[in-house]
């Protein structure tokens, strides 16, 4: 079973929040709870939970178990 939220970091302020994963899809812009910024995956992640949370993104987790 996929875990379906994560601890999101942002790498300019520090804040952390705790955001729900859309199921079935990558999330590519998050914007920041503390200071606005709209973050973006680091080049190589498919998503915003996979550069800066602290659990994968659902279709990440399910390709992980399946492979």
């Amino acid at each position: 079973m996929a875990v379906l939220t994560s601890v999101i970091t942002c790498p300019v302020c520090g804040e952390q929040a705790r955001a729900v994963m859309p199921e079935n899809a990558c999330q590519h812009f998050y914007r920041c709870t503390g200071c606005g910024e709209t973050l973006k995956p680091r080049v190589g992640d498919c998503c915003v939970f996979c550069s800066y949370g602290d659990a994968r993104c659902p279709p990440v987790q399910a390709e992980a178990t399946s492979g």
